[in-house]
């Protein structure tokens, strides 16, 4: 019975975690998939959605406390709250960061949102009175643990990220079919061809930027709630390439491909965190993870260019505009 109640928690665990990713995905897909920027700075909206989440609802500093910013906002009821202001200052930084990057060609756009996200980075390591610099913030509210205990919490959280997770991806699917996402499509096949049309594609991308930034931003404040802890170190450009992996796999463009590339990469990379050591070694297993997330990925693209689920009719590829 306590085996298969571990093993239930670590499905439910791995299930949550692929759900946030999902959600990850779907921004992204916003960006590269309906508009198609090159944005490699997508962990940045995802730390501020979980930072924005984190300051809300800590609680007060005290004598020994590391930061000094904190709003105390009573769980459960500021959950709502906290999210909504996550996927708003995700979005509101996505903004920042297009005005300053979204007029750029393809690559150098790329460049810049890497280079943007890692200053970014940097503020959250050094403006230790808000983030508690790389110790980050260790007692972010889980909402309803105490009541629930820990195992039909961890249920209940889980269909909570599931419950969002359809929703972002209703809403996504929406803004596809209307005449916005058709003006993104537009946007990505020819640039010029939109301007010609009296389309102010500058103003598109910004759009486009700040919606897939909330949605980052809300899976952000997801994450937060539910691992209880924000760390700076824990929002590496690695994040931005597995998403960016997931939706390439899954399909850019398609919503579905991005919540089921999210869903086979986390279950797969935390799935394989249970094995046993190969070997005896500590460190072939976590080594053999990336070479096989790598082949799958050459693999995907080299069959299926569009990914699992993706449209060859509407490939996106870098540089197409050049």
């Amino acid at each position: 019975m306590v085996e298969l109640a571990g093993v239930a928690a670590a499905l439910l665990s791995i299930g949550t975690i692929a759900l946030i990713y999902a959600m990850l995905t779907m921004g992204l897909n916003v960006h590269y998939g309906y508009t198609g920027l090159l944005n490699f700075g997508h962990v940045a909206f995802f730390a501020a959605g979980a930072y924005t989440a984190a300051i809300l609802t800590m609680p007060p500093p005290g004598p020994t406390a590391n930061y000094t910013v904190a709003f105390a906002l009573p769980m459960p009821w500021a959950l709502p709250l906290s999210l909504i202001a996550a996927a708003l200052v995700g979005g509101l930084l996505a903004t920042l960061i297009g005005l300053t990057s979204v007029r750029l060609g393809t690559h150098y756009l790329a460049v810049a949102t890497f280079a943007l996200a890692g200053i970014f980075e940097d503020v959250l390591v050094n403006e230790a009175w808000l983030t508690a610099g790389t110790f980050g913030l260790n007692s972010v509210p889980r909402p309803g643990r105490a009541l629930l205990g820990p195992g039909t919490w961890q249920l209940g959280y889980f269909i909570f990220a599931l419950v969002l997770t359809v929703g972002v991806y209703l809403v996504v699917e929406r803004l596809g079919d209307a005449p916005f996402g058709r003006l993104l499509r537009g946007v990505r096949e020819s640039e010029d061809a939109a301007e010609a049309l009296g389309k102010d594609t500058t103003r598109v991308k910004l759009k486009s930027f700040a919606i897939g930034g909330m949605i980052a931003g809300l899976a952000g404040a997801v994450y937060a709630h539910y691992i209880g802890s924000v760390v700076a170190v824990t929002f590496v450009a690695l994040i931005t390439f597995l998403v960016w992996v997931a939706l390439l796999m899954g399909g850019a463009g398609s919503n579905l491909g991005a919540i089921v590339g999210a869903v086979v990469l986390v279950a797969f990379r935390e799935g394989t965190r249970y094995l046993p050591d190969v070997g005896g070694s500590a460190t072939l297993l976590p080594s053999l993870r990336f070479v096989v997330i790598g082949l799958l990925l050459v693999l995907v693209v080299r069959f299926r260019p569009a990914g699992l689920f993706g449209n060859p009719n509407e490939l996106v590829l870098a540089g197409d505009e050049e």
